[in-house]
């Protein structure tokens, strides 16, 4: 174990970053030093400051780093796989994402997405696929804008003889009333 050291606390890197050392980066983010290594060790999430290079040196997370892993962990925590997981991230490295912290992802609990918009949603298993995305909101107020101006029924049914109201804005109708009335 390359962390052996019990300091706490952000040190600095070798270019006067701030980081976090393997076990505050654990008790930050809630996994074990285990799961870290492991992580690090197969390029899951490696350290962005500065590696383990051999017996005795310190591997330095940086504060996005440690975001990563709170991502990965949480979506270990919603039942997606070590395995799609690592997919979902290589997919992002070799679309040319190196923020890894700055995007959006959404699971289903089995494959990630990365939300890119309330309308784009990428799945990063299928090779970076467009998913069809609804975002209900915009669809609210298309709808609302287009019924602005087209007229509506009321919903109860109006007894037979008796003259229909329009409905406000409805010139149509208002027209075939006042034929009606005279």
């Amino acid at each position: 174990m390359h962390d052996s050291d019990p300091q706490e606390g952000p040190l600095v890197g070798e270019n006067g970053e701030v980081g976090y050392r393997g076990v505050t980066a654990c008790q930050a983010v809630g996994i074990s030093y285990r799961q870290l290594d492991y992580w690090a060790r197969t390029t899951l999430v490696v350290p962005s400051i500065r590696d383990a290079s051999g017996s005795g040196t310190q591997r330095l997370y940086s504060f996005r780093d440690l975001v990563v892993l709170k991502v990965v962990k949480r979506l270990l925590d919603a039942g997606v796989s070590l395995q799609n997981i690592r997919k979902a991230i290589e997919t992002l490295r070799s679309r040319g994402v190196e923020d890894l912290a700055g995007i959006t992802l959404i699971s289903d609990g089995t494959t990630v997405y990365e939300c890119r918009s309330p309308e784009e949603v990428v799945d990063l298993l299928q090779g970076g696929q467009g998913v069809f995305g609804i975002a209900i909101g915009g669809a609210f107020k298309e709808i609302q804008g287009s019924l602005s101006h087209l007229p509506a029924e009321p919903a109860v049914p109006q007894p037979v003889g008796l003259p229909v109201e329009p409905a406000a804005g409805d010139e149509l109708a208002a027209r075939r009333a006042r034929r009606r009335a005279g």
